[in-house]
């Protein structure tokens, strides 16, 4: 079991930046690929970032390519998202999820490939 706690989200202007965390207890944190997903309101919720176990490989949706970066600890047990030259339109919910068999290319944007979910953390960006 893994309980994953999501902080650092807030309202930021357009251009400013944001680093959300994601804090994961339990002993396997560094066995489980990790994502970052969003939902904005009105809108399915979509895949934004994922790595895995290692760190060494990442993966990213084209909208934020470029401005985003994930990275992780697994000496603190945590998920980092940087997210820098925030537009509005990244305006929403930010979840971090864990996947028991990892992520790959062909499996990280999938909703269903994660075992475990935070409660989310709100960025609301303005212009």
């Amino acid at each position: 079991q893994v309980q994953l706690v999501e902080s650092g989200g807030g309202l930021v202007q357009a251009g400013d930046s944001l680093r959300l965390s994601c804090a994961a207890s339990g002993r396997s944190f560094s066995n489980y690929g990790m994502g970052w997903f969003r939902r904005a309101p009105g809108k399915e919720r979509e895949s934004v970032a994922a790595i895995s176990t290692s760190g060494r490989l990442t993966y990213y949706a084209d909208s934020v390519k470029g401005r985003f970066t994930i990275s992780r600890d697994n000496v603190k047990n945590t998920v980092y998202l940087q997210m820098n030259s925030l537009k509005p339109e990244d305006t929403a919910v930010y979840y971090c999820a864990a996947a028991v068999y990892g992520v790959n290319m062909g499996t990280y944007y999938l909703s269903s490939n994660y075992n475990y979910w935070g409660q989310g953390t709100q960025v609301t960006v303005s212009s």
